[in-house]
């Protein structure tokens, strides 16, 4: 009877229910990382790396270089061998739809070998220049100058020469004034052809191009990537 009574006396009569569990909260899902920035050449056989290991040509060196820095860039290589001016407004659109931030127009040496009329030249380029801000306003071109050789006549390599220049003034476009500083000349550093550069002249090219275009690709990443 005693013990009936104290195990009575230790229940509750209304015991309180247990509180509800709270649902556990959401984990947000991480941001998806920025799309890489992409560099696009409008180019010929000299970017194309004509002669050369394509890993060799200087488009795959600046590749290589920002993937070294562990920067989010995506080099495509859109040199074709015997390309002229002429070709580069057909080929646009399509290079266009990649969606590219850097746009590098290096065209001309072959209209300049052929002897063609630089003013043609000049306004082939300038098409392509109009073309790139009239659909993808922003992005940025970079225009890679080129020279022929004075054996071609001097008044024609000083008015070829001058298409680039002009070209810079008139339309504020970022300029590389000779693709082939440094390189274009020299035998150690070119096919036996003498035009086409060799694998140590696509190292000093890509030097030089580096120097234009890792400015332009930094501030960009600023935007996206602070702690770069």
């Amino acid at each position: 009877m005693a013990l009936s009574v104290l195990a009575s006396c230790g229940r509750s009569p209304n015991p309180s229910p247990a509180p509800p569990v709270a649902p556990p909260a959401a984990v947000e899902a991480p941001d998806a990382a920025p799309a890489p920035l992409r560099v696009v050449f409008l180019s010929n056989s000299i970017t194309a790396g004509y002669g050369v290991d394509p890993a060799l040509a200087f488009p795959a060196v600046i590749q290589a270089r920002a993937d070294s820095l562990e920067w989010p860039v995506s080099v495509v290589n859109a040199g074709l061998n015997g390309e002229t001016t002429a070709g580069g407004p057909s080929r646009l659109p399509s290079l266009l739809r990649t969606s590219p931030d850097v746009l590098i127009l290096e065209l001309g040496a072959n209209d300049g070998l052929r002897g063609l009329d630089p003013a043609v030249t000049k306004e082939n380029l300038r098409q392509i220049i109009e073309m790139v801000r009239s659909e993808v306003p922003g992005l940025v071109v970079i225009l890679a100058g080129m020279q022929v050789p004075p054996s071609m006549g001097a008044a024609h390599a000083t008015a070829f020469r001058g298409v680039y220049v002009s070209l810079h003034r008139e339309t504020g476009v970022i300029l590389i004034p000779f693709i082939l500083a440094g390189v274009g000349g020299n035998p150690s550093l070119n096919l036996s052809d003498g035009i086409h550069p060799n694998a140590a002249g696509h190292r000093i090219i890509a030097d030089l191009v580096w120097e234009t275009l890792a400015p332009q690709l930094h501030t960009r990443l600023l935007t996206t990537q602070p702690h770069l």
